[in-house]
């Protein structure tokens, strides 16, 4: 039997009923998006790929694009700084990638703070995800 558990992202609390899927994060990451943005229209796999593959430059020097762990190519194992293999961030390669929201969360947070310099948007989340949805 699935038992349902409770998950908070910020804009109150969601009970979800077993794994918790890509396509489960990304409403509430639309709903935060709007609120941040009414003209909001939608996530995209194209800004996701820009944002994956742009050399940022606003963070840490060592960490100027998200391709310096996780490889040009999401299909692609990628490598911590410390030589650590990293599962391909491309959902056909790893289909649970985004399953646990706190996990989710946290790498989020931390990657974008060392690529970005900040955390990112509720967009860049979605369009990030739904670009991993394609790979």
């Amino acid at each position: 039997m699935i038992k349902p558990f409770i998950v908070a992202l910020g804009l109150g609390t969601v009970a979800f009923a077993g794994p918790v899927q890509a396509d489960t994060i990304l409403p509430e990451y639309e709903a935060q998006a709007r609120a941040a943005d009414p003209s909001f229209s939608g996530f995209s796999a194209e800004r996701g790929q820009a944002f994956y593959l742009k050399d940022h430059a606003t963070g840490k020097a060592e960490t100027p694009s998200c391709t310096t762990c996780h490889m040009g190519n999401p299909t692609q194992a990628g490598r911590t700084r410390a030589g650590k293999t990293i599962a391909p961030m491309a959902l056909s390669q790893t289909p649970d990638r985004f399953q646990d929201v706190k996990k989710v969360e946290k790498w989020f947070r931390r990657n974008c703070k060392s690529v970005l310099g900040r955390e990112c948007s509720p967009q860049e989340k979605g369009d990030f995800i739904t670009f991993m949805k394609t790979q």
